[in-house]
């Protein structure tokens, strides 16, 4: 597959990027897709999360009332979990939601996630640039002038440019990433991803011998 080359102008160059089947052209793998997504978002949750049960909440134990005449259910203490300020039943701890995903079924992820976006014509190819100082109305105009502002969109360079990074970062729905950094989730998430020619080679050197 062939892609034309852009200026940050929104201007087409007469140059295209040839990209590589084995990166951008696999045969998707959706369960792949899943884990990683799942491994993504999960790696997200703090796990912070805590209630109390009837052992961890100060109280009496005197047993509320009488067991039998009252008419109503039995009833034990003040801290049992069907009384309003009562313990919690079965309720979330902290823990870890983290799990191992093996780095193969990783990189055939986010090969999957590329090769959608290359099927769908939601990626398109950029000339390298940067900037001389962060400024949010120069990246603001570069979406503009593609008709992205207001879109998810995700440029993709080959190495981090704070310049860049913070220009973007005012910018609703607009987020930067590295070739070496690119998520599954991301990628999946944008409605155009944008790359830097720089980017592409580097991804290819990453992944096309996998």
């Amino acid at each position: 597959m062939e892609l034309a080359v852009y200026k940050q102008t929104g201007e087409k160059t007469d140059r295209k990027i040839k990209l590589d089947d084995a990166v951008f052209g696999i045969e998707p793998n959706d369960h792949a897709i899943y884990l990683d997504v799942k491994l993504y978002r999960a790696n997200q949750r703090q796990g912070t999360h805590s209630s109390k049960e009837r052992s961890q909440l100060s109280g009496s134990r005197r047993k509320i009332k009488r067991q039998k005449g009252t008419g109503t259910a039995r009833m034990g203490d003040i801290k049992s979990p069907i009384l309003r300020g009562g313990a919690r039943a079965f309720g979330p701890h902290p823990r870890n939601y983290t799990f191992k995903l093996n780095k193969k079924v990783k990189r055939l992820a986010r090969k999957s996630a590329l090769t959608y976006k290359a099927q769908d014509k939601e990626m398109m190819i950029l000339e390298d640039f940067s900037y001389d100082q962060p400024k949010t109305k120069m990246y603001l105009d570069f979406l503009k002038k593609f008709e992205l502002d207001g879109k998810k969109t995700l440029l993709v360079l080959k190495d981090v440019d704070i310049n860049i990074s913070k220009s973007a970062s005012n910018i609703q729905r607009a987020k930067v990433t590295t070739a070496y950094k690119v998520n599954t989730y991301e990628l999946l998430e944008a409605h155009r991803v944008i790359f830097v020619e720089s980017a592409v080679k580097e991804l290819e050197e990453m992944f096309a011998s996998l």
